[in-house]
């Protein structure tokens, strides 16, 4: 069976798929009728009504958490892709960036909560000709926002990154003076003043911390925050009344508060 299996090109497993399939079954893809995949189409269009540049499989996972609690049957994001590229709702594929010639063969993501933080600083640009700036403390592991800064101005200071530091981990450990002893916590982040600070990393050892800092000119080291970054301009800034830094600021709670409860859905 190997040998035929191999000089056919297909997986044994398919073929024994096929071999013991029951007299009656029936391909489900054959049985989609245009109301079904409409009733789909209602969900995911209320789903991403406010923001309409959630992709394929937020939306798929919206759908689903709402199907959970009404105790009906989950969609494929399979299917959720088919129903949103037949009526034009896919998001543009993003432009093709030039690749770095630095080797980067590591991985940030790690397989369990509070193992490893990254934090990255980011601009945003008023149509007053003001700027507001922000950082945010990022588990790599869950994903959530567990503590952000943000003031008018350009620059990073360091005292908004020590702030936040402390914030975090008294989120995530209680009202405790440091991280629970033995517990290995990385804290990474660029090669920014604010984070490379003497103060900063002697707040974030104080803390329990390691700090940790990507190469310079390696943004992918630190790709899990860059891509947070580009996400929330696209998904939330975007969207935002940007007349002056005092709206923006007004605006940015509940727009990480959002991006924390569509990121636990995926």
């Amino acid at each position: 069976m190997k040998a035929v299996c191999l000089a056919l090109g297909l997986a044994r497993s398919h073929v024994h798929d096929l071999l013991h399939r029951p007299e009656g079954w029936v391909d489900g893809r054959t049985q989609r009728t245009p109301a079904v995949d409409e009733q789909l189409l209602g969900e995911i269009r209320q789903h991403i009504a406010e923001l309409p540049s959630y992709g394929y499989r937020r939306a798929c996972a919206l759908v689903n958490r709402s199907r959970r609690a009404g105790s009906h049957a989950v969609v494929n994001p399979k299917r959720a892709y088919r129903v949103m590229r037949q009526h034009g709702l896919l998001l543009p594929r993003a432009p093709r960036r030039s690749v770095s010639s630095r080797l980067h063969d590591g991985k940030v993501a790690v397989t369990s909560s509070d193992r490893r933080w990254c934090s990255d600083g980011f601009e945003i640009k008023c149509d007053s000709g003001e700027t507001v700036t922000a950082t945010f403390a990022k588990d790599c592991c869950d994903r959530e926002i567990m503590a952000w800064r943000a003031w008018p101005g350009k620059g990073l200071p360091g005292e908004p990154v020590r702030e936040m530091l402390i914030e975090a981990v008294e989120k995530r450990f209680g009202s405790v003076e440091a991280v629970p002893a033995g517990h290995q916590l990385e804290f990474l982040s660029d090669n920014g003043g604010a984070y490379i600070a003497t103060d900063t990393r002697r707040i974030a050892r104080d803390l329990g911390l390691k700090p940790v800092n990507t190469p310079v000119c390696s943004p992918q080291s630190n790709g899990m925050a860059e891509s947070f970054v580009n996400t929330f301009k696209r998904d939330y800034v975007s969207r935002m009344d940007l007349r002056d830094a005092k709206t923006v600021l007004r605006q940015l709670p509940s727009a990480f508060l959002i991006s924390n409860h569509a990121q636990h859905s995926l």
